[in-house]
């Protein structure tokens, strides 16, 4: 059943895409394309009601910043959320990252009683603990891909779950004594006030096919960037970026723009200490791997470094992988003689490691380069880690408040 439903998934996108013809799918792009109406109409009214408070938002009293975009996956944002944390750690700032955990499973009953008794989950608050800052408590499955390789890569740093993100935000402040709060893909979510939205924008497909959900890829059309403090462009690729910004300058004429590219380090094996350098890659035969929302991107990657793909096995995005689905592409490997199955970091957390075998298994470690706009970033990684933001009060005051924010703003 889950994977009829992602046939069917993989379908849309290509239907979305304009890459499948025929009346079947010429019906459903005009079906999607009436609910787009719909959705837009839905998603303006949204944030009307919370910019005129009509609809409250949460306020914590501590500086939260925003880190999200306008289009669904793809963008790389949990490097940039990554590099952001350890810059901020490092800089001796307190800070915490709430996620989401998007398709994380819910605990077990016994095994939630026995993280709520160790102090490392709320399953009766609904937030789950995934790190500490000094040990990851969840894996993959109960936690998410993404919050689980955050957790991973950032000692120091909580990473907290809960789709409730005002709840988790309160857990990080009592529990850890968190000042500065990232909110991972939260640029959509206006119930939990915020001092700052960082918003990426892809540069291989800035705003999808032009189409919001569900005929496109948009969540909000472009005229939302004009809510964003700090504006980053991401898989640069080293090319000129010149005509998209002033497509960007167009909604948001103000907002500083930092332009990078995602940049490869190393391959790391699954299930192993080895650490090859991309080199490696050059001349060899490899199967590419992954589940995500541009298997595009991490393929240019692989044929960047000298490597050709013989075997691309493609999954929808945070597809959890099966040890027969790993088996019958080793064994595909394996008759075709293969060197190695390159993957994302991201798959990787995703990948059965009791079906390893017979062929090694690799990821791509990955790190934000940033080509354009070093010194706007460094500034923001000294403002958030200034005194100032203890506080959560910084200069230019608070973006839209309730009228009870505005009280204790102004009793404060």
């Amino acid at each position: 059943m889950r994977r009829q439903l992602e046939r069917v998934e993989q379908f849309a996108v290509q239907v979305i895409f304009d890459r499948e013809r025929g009346k079947r799918a010429a019906l459903l792009r005009g079906f999607l394309h009436a609910l787009s109406k719909l959705y837009g109409a839905i998603a303006f009214v949204r944030v009307r009601l919370f910019q005129h408070n009509l609809k409250s938002r949460h306020f914590l009293g501590v500086t939260v910043v925003s880190i999200g975009n306008l289009t669904v996956g793809g963008t790389g944002k949990t490097p940039v959320v990554e590099r952001l944390a350890r810059e901020l750690h490092a800089a001796g700032c307190a800070v915490a990252i709430l996620s989401r955990g998007y398709k994380s499973r819910r605990l077990p009953l016994l095994r939630a009683w026995r993280y709520r008794l160790t102090k490392t989950a709320d399953p009766l608050l609904g937030s789950r603990v995934v790190s500490d800052g000094r040990d990851v408590r969840l894996d993959s499955y109960e936690a998410g891909d993404e919050p689980f390789m955050l957790a991973t890569n950032l000692p120091g740093v909580p990473v907290i779950v809960d789709k409730d993100r005002a709840r988790a935000g309160r857990l990080a402040i009592e529990r850890f004594g968190s000042r500065v709060l990232l909110l991972d893909d939260g640029f959509q979510y206006l119930r939990l006030n915020r001092r700052y939205d960082f918003v990426l924008v892809d540069c291989q497909a800035p705003f999808g096919n032009g189409f919001l959900l569900p005929r496109g890829m948009l969540r909000e059309a472009p005229e939302a960037l004009r809510r964003a403090s700090l504006i980053i462009l991401t898989k640069a690729g080293g090319q000129d970026q010149t005509e998209l910004i002033a497509d960007i300058r167009q909604h948001q004429p103000t907002a500083p723009i930092v332009v990078c590219d995602h940049h490869p380090l190393y391959l790391q094996q699954l299930g192993g200490d080895e650490q090859l350098p991309l080199e490696f890659l050059d001349g060899k035969h490899v199967a590419a791997l992954s589940g995500i929302a541009a298997p595009e991107s991490f393929e240019r990657f692989v044929t960047r470094y000298g490597a050709v793909i013989e075997v691309r096995r493609r999954y929808a995005d945070h597809h959890r992988f099966s040890p027969a689905e790993i088996e019958s592409l080793v064994e595909r490997c394996r008759r075709r003689d293969l060197h190695a199955v390159i993957t994302t970091e991201k798959d990787a957390v995703r990948i059965p490691m009791r079906a390893l075998a017979e062929i090694p298994f690799y990821y791509l470690k990955v790190e934000i380069d940033i080509q354009q706009g070093r010194e706007e970033w460094q500034e923001w990684v000294r403002r958030l880690s200034g005194p100032e933001s203890a506080s959560g009060r910084q200069p230019g005051g608070w973006i839209t408040l309730t009228p009870d924010e505005r009280k204790r703003e102004a009793a404060g």
